[in-house]
C-alpha cells in the first residue's frame, strides 16, 4: 500500500535548462561586444586627440609666441635691453674662442697704492683688495625661444626653443636647437629637429623641400637665409655627424660636406608615423 500510495503521488520534474543556457550566452555575448565597441570609441578616441587635438593646441601656442616674440623684437632693437636672449648667451651658442676678459686691477702701474689725497706711501702698506667681478649671466633654459623659423615653400613659421626636450619644446609644436650647435648666422652648423607627426607637426612636409629653396632663421639680432642644397632622405637615429659642425653622415659618408661654413640642418623622423629613421635637410647661409 506505501508503495502504490508512493506511486500514486509521485510526479516527475520537468528542468527546463536550454532556455536558462541561451539567455546566459546572450548575456555574455552582450557584454562582450559593448565591450568591443566601448574600446573601438577609446581608441579612435585617442587617434583624434592625437592626430587632431594635439596639432590644434601646439600650433596655437607656437602661433601665439612667434606673435610675442617679433612684438617684442620690434619693441627692443638688437642688442637694447639688459638680459636681451641673444642666442650666444645659452650653452647651445658656438661664438667660437675669444679672449679672456683682462682682470680688474685697483693699482695702475707706476703709480704710488695711495692717491693723491692719501699722502706718501708706506712702503709696508698693502693695495686694496680688488671688487669681485659681476657674477656671470645665468643660461637660459631649455625651452626658452630665441628664433622664428620660415620656410616659405612649405608655408612654415615656427618659433626655435633651445634644447630638443618633448615635453619642453618638441610637444609644444617648438621647433628645437640642438645643445652644443651653433647659433643662427654663425659659423658651424645651426642642427634643428621638429616633429614630423601630431604636436604641431612643424616639420611634417620637409620632404617637399628641393635644392634652391629658401630657410630663414630670424633672431632679435638679424634675419637669415639659408639655401637648401644637400637633402639625405633616409639615415639612421644615431647618426651624429649630421649635426657636426662640418656635417656629413657617418651612415652615408657620400652625403655631407668636407669644409666648414656655416650651414642649417633639419632632422625629422621618417616614414611618417614611424621614428625608425631620420630624414636630413642641409642649407648653406647665403646672406
Amino acid at each position: 500500500m506505501r508503495d502504490r500510495r508512493r506511486g500514486g503521488r509521485e510526479r516527475v520534474p520537468v528542468v527546463v535548462q536550454a532556455r536558462s543556457g541561451r539567455r546566459g550566452l546572450a548575456r555574455v555575448l552582450w557584454i562582450a561586444a559593448e565591450t568591443v565597441v566601448t574600446c573601438g570609441v577609446l581608441i579612435l578616441l585617442l587617434v583624434v586627440h592625437q592626430l587632431w587635438w594635439t596639432n590644434q593646441q601646439a600650433r596655437a601656442e607656437a602661433g601665439a609666441e612667434v606673435a610675442a616674440l617679433e612684438r617684442e623684437w620690434d619693441i627692443s632693437p638688437p642688442g637694447g635691453g639688459e638680459g636681451a636672449d641673444s642666442p650666444e648667451d645659452g650653452p647651445q651658442a658656438d661664438p667660437g674662442p675669444g679672449p679672456e676678459p683682462a682682470a680688474e686691477s685697483s693699482v695702475v702701474p707706476g703709480a704710488p697704492v695711495g692717491g693723491p689725497a692719501s699722502g706718501s706711501p708706506s712702503p709696508g702698506r698693502t693695495r686694496p683688495p680688488a671688487r669681485p667681478a659681476a657674477p656671470s649671466a645665468v643660461p637660459p633654459p631649455s625651452g626658452a625661444t630665441f628664433a622664428v623659423l620660415r620656410i616659405p615653400r612649405i608655408g612654415l613659421t615656427v618659433p626655435v626653443a633651445r634644447g630638443i626636450s618633448k615635453s619642453k619644446v618638441l610637444d609644444r609644436g617648438y621647433v628645437g636647437h640642438y645643445p652644443g650647435t651653433a647659433a643662427p648666422g654663425r659659423p658651424g652648423n645651426v642642427a634643428l629637429a621638429g616633429h614630423r607627426n601630431t604636436h604641431g607637426e612643424p616639420f611634417r612636409y620637409v620632404n617637399r623641400l628641393r635644392k634652391g629653396d629658401e630657410i630663414v632663421l630670424r633672431t632679435r639680432e638679424g634675419t637669415y637665409t639659408y639655401r637648401v642644397d644637400q637633402i639625405l632622405p633616409v639615415t639612421s637615429p644615431r647618426d651624429t655627424g649630421v649635426i657636426q659642425p662640418v656635417p656629413r653622415s657617418i651612415v652615408k659618408p657620400s652625403y655631407g660636406y668636407s669644409r666648414a661654413g656655416s650651414y642649417l640642418t633639419l632632422t625629422t623622423c621618417t616614414p611618417e608615423f614611424t621614428s625608425r629613421h631620420r630624414l636630413i635637410v642641409w642649407a648653406t647661409l647665403r646672406r
